[in-house]
């Protein structure tokens, strides 16, 4: 008979160790064998409670998305608007709230229980703005594109901020000022990270909206 997981060890606990490997060592250390070390079992006791690396990384992507809040997504009592910007605020948050998540949700499809959830609240969204349901399909993928773009691009920075430290003024290192003036004006603005993104995500919802004839705002 195949022995069962130990009851001591559940398959939450796994999961935040896995997510503690990841903050501390980074994606390429989280494996099977990573994980059952760092929990005191075997790596064939491991496989009880999750069948393949892959199946863990889906749990953890499962664990990232759990608390996203598709009821207030899908209450016809809030503008449609505000409640797509809400969810897709809250994704890019949890995204940032882990290091290492990005990986993890670009290592494979996105197709456990909360992530097709979130899928279906924004296709729902979509076709309650009259849009038929392959462009509303399409709608939600490109929503979700946008948030996964913007939440890469925060994780670059940071990256890059633990790496460097904050940025100084100090000579340039090339004399080319002038060839990118409007890239490098740009950057000496006051950037708004946050109005940034909701400006954004405003702009698509505009243009995907535009062929069905929902009011812009």
């Amino acid at each position: 008979m195949k022995p069962g997981p130990r009851r001591s060890i559940s398959q939450t606990d796994i999961v935040e160790t896995a997510f503690e490997i990841l903050e501390q060592k980074g994606f390429a250390a989280v494996s099977i064998r990573g994980v059952a070390a760092a929990l005191g079992l075997t790596p064939t006791a491991m496989y009880t409670y999750f069948p393949s690396k892959n199946a863990l990384l889906r749990a953890m992507v499962e664990q990232v998305l759990a608390g996203l809040d598709l009821e207030g997504a899908a209450d016809a009592d809030v503008d449609w608007r505000d409640r797509v910007l809400a969810l897709a605020v809250d994704l890019r948050s949890r995204l940032a709230a882990h290091a290492g998540a990005m990986l993890l949700v670009t290592s494979g499809p996105l197709d456990g229980p909360h992530a097709r959830r979130l899928t279906e609240t924004l296709i729902a969204g979509f076709t309650s703005e009259r849009m038929p349901l392959a462009d509303a399909a399409r709608a939600a993928d490109a929503v979700r594109a946008y948030v996964l773009g913007a939440a890469a691009l925060d994780a670059a920075v940071r990256a890059a901020e633990a790496s460097e430290g904050p940025a100084t003024a100090g000579p340039a290192l090339w004399t080319e000022a002038t060839a990118h003036p409007l890239t490098d004006a740009a950057a000496e603005l006051d950037g708004d990270a946050d109005g940034g993104f909701a400006w954004g995500l405003d702009r698509l919802l505009d243009g995907l909206l535009a062929g069905v004839g929902a009011s812009a705002t």
